[in-house]
């Protein structure tokens, strides 16, 4: 089992980089690095790139609308040659809200896209002259459409690795069997280890039934908050604004992907007032309607043999890395529980 984490930089990111240096120290195998529409990830993970030796440094996530395929390409070769061959590639949709509303992009065609843009990336590291006629993309350009005077290209600079790894954010059915017949890892939200079979099981067998063996086994990586000790409990209500955030206001009504999870996971009446307090602009109410079980399920707090037991049962539903959110209040206390959890896991 791998220890990961999605930084939060809201502190400063110079300060972060710091603390990102001493978690590498600890134990820390991966970190990720958001982008929704905050700052961009890229020129973070660079700076990130010249501060740390091992960890590695993923994206976490770069929205498949915002850049074209080949620049997506262009970028990941980048990062994975000022970093020594360490940056993994994760993409996801994201939402209409975001893409839409701050992007002024189209959201259609998460799939497609997805595929293609994979296909392309691939193509490119490989240093291929790179032709695609795609339903979303093509490359290059067709006559009728532009100048005619588009050729095929190849990179100019030879990356450091032919094949970066990608990792792709999805819950839904389509995009889970999409990220296993595809991805080098797959990167799920809020996941409940022993429902995970349930809900995700037989998308995961029908990508895996279409996936290409040097592909190798497909990675899951999966956050959970931590927490470890004997009095850690109270610890578990810092999780429930988030989930209610997710589940009750993450996207429109009526297309909440995080509120469909919820649902699936057999919270459907949870959820529903999850949502209406939530839009009701009663956020604290929201986040008390949280489910007791869901809160514990996706999280890693309690005393050092309870946490053990729950690291077992994620590796028992097939997570290979763990992205945790240490509950400390300072920097110091953050390392203590990854070199905790370090110890935990080894």
């Amino acid at each position: 089992m791998r220890i990961g984490m999605q930084l939060n930089y809201s502190g400063g990111f110079a300060e972060t980089a710091d603390e990102v240096g001493d978690l590498e120290r600890a134990g820390l195998d991966i970190v990720f690095v958001p982008e929704a529409y905050s700052f961009d990830a890229v020129s973070q993970l660079g700076f990130l790139a010249a501060r740390t030796e091992r960890v590695e440094l993923a994206s976490g996530i770069l929205q498949i609308y915002t850049r074209t395929p080949t620049l997506t390409a262009m970028t990941a070769a980048g990062l994975d040659y000022v970093s020594g061959g360490r940056f993994v590639l994760g993409i996801g949709a994201s939402g209409p809200q975001v893409i839409e509303g701050f992007h002024g992009v189209r959201y259609d065609a998460p799939l497609g896209r997805t595929r293609e843009l994979v296909d392309i990336c691939r193509q490119v590291w490989r240093r291929e002259r790179v032709r695609h006629q795609g339903r979303y993309y093509q490359i290059p350009l067709p006559a009728e459409q532009g100048t005619g005077l588009g050729k095929p290209l190849k990179l100019i600079n030879h990356p450091v690795r032919e094949r970066i790894p990608i990792v792709l954010a999805a819950i839904g059915p389509k995009n889970v069997a999409l990220a296993a017949e595809i991805a080098e890892g797959w990167q799920p939200i809020f996941f409940y280890p022993e429902k995970a079979a349930s809900v995700w099981g037989d998308a995961l067998a029908e990508g895996r039934a279409r996936r290409d063996p040097s592909l190798g086994e497909l990675d899951v990586y999966v956050g959970a908050a931590l927490a470890i000790g004997d009095d850690v409990e109270p610890l578990l209500d810092f999780v429930r604004p988030m989930l209610a955030l997710y589940i009750g206001g993450m996207g429109a009504p009526s297309r909440n992907f995080y509120y469909n999870l919820a649902q699936r996971y057999g919270f459907a009446a949870e959820a529903k007032r999850i949502q209406d307090l939530y839009l009701a602009g009663k956020k604290d109410e929201a986040a008390a309607a949280v489910p007791d079980e869901l809160v514990r399920a996706v999280s890693l707090i309690g005393p050092a043999g309870y946490v053990k037991e729950r690291v077992a049962a994620f590796a028992e539903a097939g997570v290979t890395t763990l992205n945790v959110t240490p509950l400390a209040e300072d920097r110091a206390g953050r390392v203590r529980l990854v070199e905790q959890l370090r110890g935990l896991v080894d």
